[in-house]
């Protein structure tokens, strides 16, 4: 055999593995696999795997993957699904100001408007992650486009169409596996016509698909329910994969004491008009026996949920304040209340509380998509045919 040794067949996960890490360390592909095999032999390994099987499922976070970001929005599902191994390739956010946190967080500036990107110019990838537009379907923006007249869901040309934007992208570059988010009323909108389209065109792309709503409270101190979609290629999964949405976490849920600051500046305390308003409107409502009306939320509890109108006013949730009108919270806290760690933050306050308002909860994405990557384990180890691409 001499000094040279051929190795046919190497798995596509061991090729892209051995290029991304050569590459970082700048060197030549021989120059790697003598180094691994030169450390494997140092601490007398009796047999060698450069990617072994995962022992358990509960290990399956380490699996490497590539995914895209879409709608992304400040990033909160490539913080998630990076911390579980995933490789970002790709990412879209038409929004400037969001455009301009991501750049600062990720050093790197999204494509714009996802109808003006081609699909093919889309690199491969195994996880296609989307929060498309909520407003076109959730209760609010029913609610207000209703009171003005306009059309919403699929009606809605701007934003409800979008979704076949994403299906047509779906289409061409067939990722393994899709993981949507959208608000908690997608399911009922129009009767749930709107839901049935989503469902259905998914299907017809043939893909197993998995649905459920879960509320973030088990991993931050806010009601928030959304729903998450998670999608199997079958042409890859050939039997639907046992996948399971995850369970909040076990012990004392987060409470709200945990995200607020000691001394929040004075400016995010109500005016007296403001107060006076809001209290007002409340009363107002109160005795048509409607339920519209301010949110004091206390250290102790957890908040409403935090939405996109929130620097308008900060109703929704405000901080009571011994001997001084209640607070709205500061971006920061809410960037806390949403699961992100302290974060810079390079847009106006206005913009912030919007950003925040409309992020995914990057805990529970990282949950959702830990159960992802069992499947994706489970598939490797059992698998006939390639799953990551290349």
């Amino acid at each position: 055999m001499g000094d040279n040794i051929l190795v046919r067949n190497i798995p596509s996960e061991l090729r892209n593995w051995i290029d991304d890490e050569r590459q970082q360390n700048k060197m030549s592909q021989q120059e790697f696999v003598l180094s691994v095999l030169r450390e494997a032999q140092s601490v007398y390994q009796p047999t060698l795997s450069l990617f072994p099987p995962v022992a358990d499922e509960t290990e399956s976070d380490s699996i490497p993957f590539k995914f895209i970001d879409l709608f992304a929005g400040i990033g909160g599902f490539r913080i998630a699904l990076t911390k579980l191994g995933g490789k970002c390739v790709f990412s879209s956010e038409w929004d400037r100001y969001s455009q301009k946190t991501y750049k600062t967080w990720f050093d790197e500036i999204p494509h714009g408007d996802i109808r003006k990107i081609e699909p093919f110019e889309i690199p491969d990838h195994d996880i296609l992650a989307a929060g498309f537009p909520c407003q076109p379907f959730s209760i609010a923006g029913v609610s207000k486009k209703n009171s003005l007249g306009k059309a919403h869901g699929f009606n809605d040309v701007n934003q409800g169409n979008l979704f076949f934007n994403l299906a047509t992208i779906i289409e061409i570059k067939r990722p393994p596996v899709l993981f949507l988010e959208n608000v908690k009323n997608l399911q009922s909108h129009d009767q749930g016509r709107t839901w049935k389209v989503i469902r259905e065109t998914l299907e017809g792309l043939d893909y197993w698909v998995n649905a459920k709503v879960i509320d973030a409270a088990g991993w931050v101190p806010q009601h928030r329910e959304r729903i998450y979609i998670v999608c199997f290629d079958k042409k890859v999964f050939k039997t639907e994969p046992n996948f399971n949405f995850p369970e909040p976490p076990e012990g004392e849920s987060p409470k709200l004491a945990d995200i607020l600051d000691p001394k929040p500046d004075s400016k995010y305390t109500l005016t007296d008009h403001l107060w006076n308003y809001l209290q007002n409107y409340a009363e107002r409502h109160r005795a048509k026996g409607n339920g519209f009306g301010f949110g004091l939320a206390y250290p102790k509890g957890i908040t409403r949920t935090l939405s996109a109108r929130y620097y308008k006013d900060g109703s929704e949730i405000l901080i009571p304040q011994k001997g001084k009108n209640p607070r709205r919270l500061t971006p920061q806290e809410c960037a806390r209340l949403m699961g992100f760690d302290d974060v810079k933050i390079v847009v106006s306050d206005t913009q912030a509380y919007r950003q925040f308002g409309n992020a995914v909860v990057p805990k529970v994405v990282e949950a959702v998509g830990r159960e992802i990557t069992k499947v994706l384990a489970w598939q490797i180890r059992n698998g006939d045919n390639c799953l990551l691409k290349k």
